[in-house]
């Protein structure tokens, strides 16, 4: 392999010839299973049987606190919609790198590789288009790809009312009105992600994407049969086997810290394969860049912050370091012996 498409090679090996090969993180030598995450129907919000729709509540609600991640069934999005989406998605990927990178598509959302990587165990073998929803029904933003910005509306509407309803079930069990997550969230600064992690057949250490934890309420994502995506469960990573018919759901910083510890964000990655490509496609639940995200009771974990000002100690963190620090920046002193069970 000489060459790649982006040129995530040319990048990696630069990385690469100016460290030392050591590539091996300790988390990454922790045994790593297979797992099948918490599978939760959610038709049984809509049964006629009080019983069956508190234990479906329940079910997310324990996921949530228990694993960060779940799987959801009879979500709403349809297999048709899906395959719409997919097909789009891998046909706006066949493009050349040089035109991806250049010609603006979807409002210039392009991104490949690490920028910010100062060594191998930072860098990310993938490329994506970051689509803020405001953009999505933009006729500009999609160039020759007409037929991409009608179902990148339908897929997008229909993301976006199904993060509201598990959003809205999360605060309603910590006691607050459903109209919480309405009242916080922006489409301004929600977003769909379209992922493409090319096969890389160099090393099974390197990653498709850097282990991390969303800096969002929740994210929803809509994954190939392909597979890779791994978790942290119980100081060990996992792999989470892909379910055709499923969703994934996680949990992510901010409703950890809304929630004082209650649900958790879990650190995760996606790990790269030799032969295949995989595709996903990524909807994040976010706030407006102003709102207040303070603990929904005291004595609080974490002090309270604006997203604005969570975003941009990430970015400084990551420029700074390569790496993401996250809630433990925002932690009150002394009080994070409440937090039980956090993966952070």
């Amino acid at each position: 392999m000489t060459n790649s498409d982006p040129p995530l090679l040319n990048h990696y090996g630069a990385l690469f010839s100016s460290h030392s090969p050591q590539l091996d993180d300790p988390k990454n030598r922790l045994v790593i299973e297979e797992c099948q995450l918490p599978l939760i129907d959610l038709s049984g919000l809509s049964n006629h049987d009080e019983t069956v729709r508190r234990a479906c509540v329940a079910a997310i609600c324990g996921a949530s606190s228990e694993w960060g991640f779940f799987q959801v069934l009879n979500h709403g999005i349809s297999p048709q919609l899906v395959e719409k989406m997919r097909s789009e998605q891998v046909k706006l990927f066949k493009i050349p790198f040089e035109r991806k990178a250049s010609c603006g598509l979807l409002n210039n959302s392009y991104r490949w590789g690490s920028p910010r990587a100062t060594c191998p165990k930072q860098f990310s073998w993938s490329e994506a288009f970051h689509v803020p929803l405001t953009k999505v029904s933009d006729e500009a933003c999609y160039g020759e790809f007409i037929s991409l910005r009608a179902v990148m509306i339908e897929f997008a509407a229909a993301m976006s009312k199904l993060a509201g309803l598990l959003g809205s079930i999360l605060t309603a069990n910590l006691g607050h009105g459903k109209e919480v997550i309405k009242n916080l969230c922006d489409e301004g600064t929600c977003f769909l992600r379209l992922n493409h992690y090319p096969a890389c057949p160099i090393s099974p250490e390197i990653l498709g994407l850097v282990c991390h934890t969303d800096s969002d309420f929740l994210t929803i994502l809509c994954q190939d049969q392909v597979g890779g995506l791994q978790l942290m469960k119980d100081s060990k990573w996992v792999t989470v086997k892909p379910n055709r018919d499923a969703l994934i759901v996680n949990i992510g910083d901010l409703f950890q810290a809304w929630s004082n510890g209650v649900y958790k964000s879990v650190e995760h990655k996606v790990v790269t394969n030799a032969k295949m490509e995989r595709y996903s496609i990524a909807y994040f639940l976010c706030p407006s860049y102003d709102s207040s995200i303070g603990s929904f009771k005291e004595p609080s974990i974490y002090r309270k912050f604006t997203f604005r000002e969570y975003r941009d100690q990430v970015q400084e963190d990551v420029r700074k370091t390569g790496y993401k620090v996250g809630l433990p920046r925002f932690l009150v002193s002394g009080r994070g012996d409440l937090l039980t069970g956090s993966m952070e």
